[in-house]
């Protein structure tokens, strides 16, 4: 590649330049990877505990509903859940993190008061407050869930993107220009000692024909 380069003064100027610009991008993109995976490991450590929760969750609302279905029946449950007056409210927006956006799930009305619930003291149990807790706690697991895991995808794609950017200057495109660089360097300083070398022989030649004329 450095052999299709000619050898002058502007272009070394010119792959000095793009060395330059080069190695900052590659600092910049390494800090960009670093910070990247520093976020990537937060949110990791935290989606560890968010898997384990809706897990718990989720086993604990099976086992709440099939007891207050087998203690009051499937009449007295369904009518209960029928009786619910406000829906949860789910808003999705997004956050930037170090150029990635992710989903940001932000949530309300899904814990309720008895009453919120809308089937009151009269007509139920204890059995069917607590199904209602345990679904409400679920769906709070299930909700933070589908904000962490996208996010985590999102970063992970980044994060290798940018590594691959990375290794691409590291080990392609700087050790190419860096040769390109050393290559009219070695044929400029070739060039000089020739010139140099022609100019002292035009001066001996010109001495002894000087010489000769006295």
């Amino acid at each position: 590649m450095s052999e299709d380069v000619k050898p002058t003064r502007k272009n070394l100027l010119r792959v000095k330049d793009r060395i330059k610009l080069s190695e900052r991008g590659h600092n910049t993109l390494e800090q960009k990877r670093d910070g990247l995976i520093m976020e990537f490991m937060g949110i990791l450590e935290n989606a560890k505990g968010v898997r384990e929760e809706l897990s718990q969750a989720y086993i604990e609302a099976q086992n709440t509903m099939n007891m207050a279905r087998a203690m009051e029946g499937d009449i007295a449950v369904r009518g209960a859940a029928e009786a619910l007056k406000e829906h949860p409210e789910i808003d999705v927006e997004s956050k930037n993190i170090m150029g990635v956006v992710v989903p940001q799930i932000k949530s309300n009305k899904v814990r309720k008061t008895i009453d919120q619930r809308g089937y009151g003291l009269l007509g139920t149990t204890a059995r069917i407050d607590e199904s209602a807790d345990s679904y409400e706690r679920l769906l709070d697991s299930t909700i933070l869930a589908a904000e962490v895991e996208p996010g985590m995808r999102k970063l992970l794609t980044e994060i290798e993107i940018t590594k691959r950017r990375v290794n691409a200057l590291e080990f392609k495109v700087l050790p190419e220009l860096y040769q390109i660089r050393k290559f009219i360097e070695q044929k400029l300083e070739e060039q000089e000692r020739e010139e140099i070398f022609r100019l002292k022989k035009i001066k001996g030649k010109k001495g002894r024909e000087s010489s000769g004329d006295t």
